[in-house]
């Protein structure tokens, strides 16, 4: 039996928080929102606990997990040698949704870190999260808390569907901030490397730490890495049941954009009432001219990376409960959020069309 304990993030709830941190504390899952979505916790130092974690979402045991913490106490319990660049992006970016690739130490299982040196860790900014941590008294490993490879959770009702029945307790916090995942950026080789997109963009980190940052192939969706070292770099995610079709214009010129939604109306026509169109606000009336308001689903304007990168996820799996077989979506131009839209959309994505 999953229990369900709503918070206000605004008003923390002492009495519940206990309740989910002494299932944390005793080898338990607990799934629990943070700033970008919903993550899936058990005590980071017991691989007894984490084993359950990979157990309930099928996940590979060679994908490590994130290690989420309170404080830079806590940090310097799990990783050993951290450089002087991953202190400049802890002094601006955290609490944030940032994860730093660093040295693990001794005290966490490589089962946690898939078998790796390296361990992934961030300090969520969401009130929630934090007072989870800090009554917990322990790093908590936390991936999203869905099934591998789908849409990950944005709203408790997503964990419901995805877990209920099978961890202890769901934390009830509401709608997430930002409806991404954190951004993963490896601090210890020479060169810092993007190895995910996220909710903080590049030219933010660049900024802070004066320096470019590498941008692999696989950062953008594009191809997979051998190893991976962080989550969402080796394994398909994302994915609805529906068969999701991207199409993907060479420029985001006003002539390019024409070609994509041309294309977009072709394909629909094609596959007519099994069909559903993502979208964004200002193409919403072209494609309401050939297909029925409720197979239009819109992510938000292009004018806002925010509100797309927010409800990618929701729409996902909004098209799944809707029971569209197949989906073709629009794409965004890969500036600031735009590139984790586009990470998250393609690595969805069963065919990828380049007009």
């Amino acid at each position: 039996m999953t229990i369900i304990l709503k918070i206000d993030p605004s008003k923390i709830d002492a009495e519940k928080i206990k309740i989910a941190s002494s299932i944390i504390k005793n080898g338990g899952l607990v799934a629990f929102p943070t700033e970008t979505v919903y993550g899936l916790g058990a005590n980071a130092l017991n691989e007894h606990a984490t084993r359950k974690i990979y157990q309930v979402k099928g996940r590979p045991s060679d994908n490590p997990i994130i290690v989420h913490i309170s404080s830079i106490e806590m940090l310097e319990k799990i990783a050993v040698n951290v450089p002087e660049i991953a202190y400049k992006l802890i002094k601006k970016l955290w609490p944030g949704p940032l994860t730093l690739i660093l040295k693990r130490s001794n005290a966490v299982p490589k089962l946690v870190t898939g078998g790796l040196d390296t361990v992934a860790v961030r300090m969520p900014a969401h009130p929630i999260a934090q007072n989870l941590i800090e009554q917990a008294e322990l790093p908590i490993a936390a991936p999203s808390a869905n099934i591998s490879g789908k849409p990950s959770p944005t709203r408790a009702e997503h964990v419901i569907k995805d877990l209920y029945g099978k961890i202890e307790a769901i934390i009830d916090g509401g709608e997430v901030l930002y409806g991404v995942e954190s951004t993963v950026i490896n601090v210890l080789s020479e060169e810092p490397i993007l190895l995910r997109p996220g909710a903080y963009s590049v030219e933010i980190i660049e900024s802070i730490i004066d320096r470019k940052v590498k941008i692999p192939h696989f950062a953008k969706g594009i191809g997979e890495a051998e190893k991976a070292i962080a989550p969402g770099t080796r394994y398909r995610h994302y994915a609805p049941e529906a068969k999701l079709i991207l199409i993907e214009p060479s420029t985001f010129t006003e002539d390019e954009i024409k070609k994509m939604i041309s294309k977009i109306k072709d394909i629909a026509n094609q596959y007519k009432n099994e069909v559903c169109i993502i979208t964004s606000s200002e193409n919403y009336y072209e494609y309401s001219r050939i297909l029925d308001e409720k197979r239009l689903f819109v992510l938000g304007s292009r004018n806002n990376l925010f509100e797309i990168a927010k409800n990618v996820f929701d729409v996902l799996r909004k098209i799944d409960e809707y029971g569209c077989k197949v989906a073709i979506s629009e794409s965004f131009e890969e500036r600031g959020l735009g590139l984790a839209v586009m990470n998250r959309l393609r690595k969805a994505s069963s065919d990828i069309i380049k007009i």
